[in-house]
């Protein structure tokens, strides 16, 4: 066998290139003998030249470097098993000699070279480029074993083409009449694939001997498919997470007027790099949104990172938004990067920018403006790249009036506002959002959960919900934890949401009506048999004495049972 190079990683995997008598001319130039088109190869980036029956490699002064088994080299004399690592591509040179099993590096790198050729073969979808793996993979086995042919089968290929399905191949078959050795892949007890081997009669006495070292190959190729395996697993996972993300809206749910013409605007500014200024009541979900203008922004792949203004004291906030140097102040034991800093090249939202003390004011406009910072304690300029969006429940302009915030820094900020609506403004879509709650809330409480009772849905809309959104996630986890069936009733929201009394108005046809008017008889007959006792009253009804305090309550009958 000729020396050569094989590919082993790379655009070009499973390649090879003979080594021949002459200099073989690697980089992106058309007239290279190895053409690798990718960034980080130079035009010319390196040189195998043969000399005195051996082969030096030589780079050609190149920026991003030739590098074999890890190192950078300027000249370098090919042994086998040397990897060439030239942009993404590894080139294995091999001298063609038979393997010596006693030197354990080219060991390891055969082994490499394997799980290389399996991972992709087990990834690939095309047929051409699978039948070309299967015969370079054959060629690396049969370095191992004196085999004149053979077979990979992985996955439903290897079920179909064995006679017998999965008894045929539970174990290692050894058929010395054909002079065929067949082993078995497994990953995670299933059959995931055979290696088929054919020698030529002189090799019959020593098949037991290749079948050990086909079982070792056979090892080597089930660890590359489970990695595979787990691979596009998370790949399934991360696709159907961006789903479901996708289909709310970045999270936000809903479809009413008012929330698709907020969601407009956020795609309309997120394409810019203009700085925004979120406005909106304590609770209807202003992060969100920034989040939804990160990743919709080309910034997306870059860091999200929050600040909340009002959670940190002015000397603490100083620090976390700008860092300090070691020796700023007390307990400043060393170097802090600061999140402005951390967020490099993405999105800083600031919540609750009304909090912002005066000196910081300051420092913020100067960032806007020159796009440039100071850490605590130093005395060098930074540049920064960061998108700033900030978020008020605050009367800004208000603040601007009586001097409690800056005009410049307000103008700075203020060049796009994004009014997120309180959630009483929008109650179409409080079906939608307690629907979502209750899945939520069902996992994480560990309860099954799957409706919610019509008149539920009245009392929802009928609320004012002072706490927006936030407050009807509480609303709905609070029901979920209270409640002891699989459809959440109206005794299991929260007192402030049964006094709005808007159930009987808020929930459709006769049907209610009548459930309500059974509801009331039913707690007025026991409360008479009671004597006016309500825990007496309670256990008739079947019912905790605080259930029938709410019903009472709900159903106005106070006045009646006084």
């Amino acid at each position: 066998m000729d020396p050569e190079v094989l590919v082993v990683s790379g655009p070009r995997l499973s390649e090879r290139f003979s080594l021949g008598p002459n200099e073989v001319r690697i980089g992106r130039a058309p007239a290279a003998t190895i053409r690798l088109d990718e960034s980080g190869v130079a035009w010319e980036h390196c040189v195998i030249r043969p000399s005195g029956g051996r082969y030096r490699l030589l780079d050609q002064r190149t920026g991003s470097g030739t590098f074999v088994n890890g190192m950078r080299v300027t000249e370098h004399w090919l042994e086998p098993g040397d990897q060439i690592s030239i942009g993404t591509t590894v080139l294995l040179y091999s001298d063609g000699a038979a393997p010596d099993t006693t030197i354990p590096q080219h060991a390891l790198l055969q082994a490499c070279s394997l799980l290389f050729l399996f991972r992709a073969l087990a990834a690939s979808e095309n047929e051409a480029l699978r039948s070309t793996l299967e015969a370079q993979l054959l060629r690396l086995i049969s370095d191992l074993v004196p085999c004149t042919g053979g077979s990979v089968q992985l996955g439903r290929e290897a079920a179909e083409k064995q006679p017998a399905g999965k008894a045929s191949v539970t174990s290692a078959l050894v058929d010395p009449m054909n002079g065929t050795v067949t082993v078995p892949l497994y990953v995670r007890a299933d059959l995931a694939g055979v290696i088929v081997a054919r020698f030529p009669p002189v090799e019959s006495s020593r098949l037991q001997e290749h079948c050990d070292t086909l079982a070792a190959v056979a090892t080597l190729g089930a660890i590359a498919l489970e990695t595979v395996r787990e691979v596009e697993s998370l790949n399934l996972e991360k696709t159907l997470l961006l789903e479901r993300l996708g289909d709310s809206q970045d999270g936000i749910v809903g479809d009413s007027p008012a929330l698709r013409k907020l969601m407009q605007m956020v795609s309309r500014v997120a394409a810019s790099e203009t700085s925004v200024l979120i406005l909106g009541e304590s609770g209807t979900g202003k992060e969100m949104v920034a989040r939804a203008i990160h990743r919709q922004s080309p910034r997306a792949a870059a860091p999200f990172v929050a600040i909340n203004c009002a959670a940190i004291t002015e000397t603490l906030l100083e620090s976390e938004l700008f860092g300090h140097e070691k020796g700023a102040f007390t307990g400043a034991v060393a170097q802090k990067k600061g999140k402005l800093e951390l967020a490099e090249g993405g999105t800083v939202f600031l919540d609750e920018i009304g909090e912002l003390a005066a000196p910081l004011q300051a420092k913020l406009l100067r960032v806007l403006q020159q796009r440039e910072f100071e850490r605590v304690g130093g005395t060098r300029t930074w540049k920064l790249n960061v998108r700033v969006i900030a978020a008020t429940n605050r009367d800004l302009l208000a603040e601007v009036r009586r001097g409690a915030f800056r005009e410049d820094l307000f103008h700075r900020l203020n060049v796009v506002a994004l009014n997120v609506p309180p959630l009483r403004d929008r109650r179409d879509d409080i079906q939608a959002l307690a629907a979502y709650f209750l899945e939520r809330a069902s996992a994480r409480c560990k309860r099954r959960v799957t409706q919610i009772a019509p008149e539920v849905l009245g009392y929802l809309k009928d609320y004012s919900w002072p706490g927006n959104v936030r407050e009807l996630e509480n609303a709905i986890e609070r029901a979920v934890v209270l409640g002891d069936g699989e459809t959440l009733l109206a005794d299991d929201l929260p007192e402030t949401v049964l006094e709005s009394g808007g159930a009987a108005a808020g929930a459709p046809g006769a049907l209610l009506s009548s459930v309500t008017d059974t509801k009331r008889q039913l707690i007025l007959r026991a409360w008479e048999e009671a004597g006016g006792d309500y825990k007496l009253a309670a256990l008739k009804l079947n019912i905790h004495p605080n259930s029938l305090l709410r019903l009472v309550r709900t159903l106005g009958l106070r006045e009646i049972l006084k």
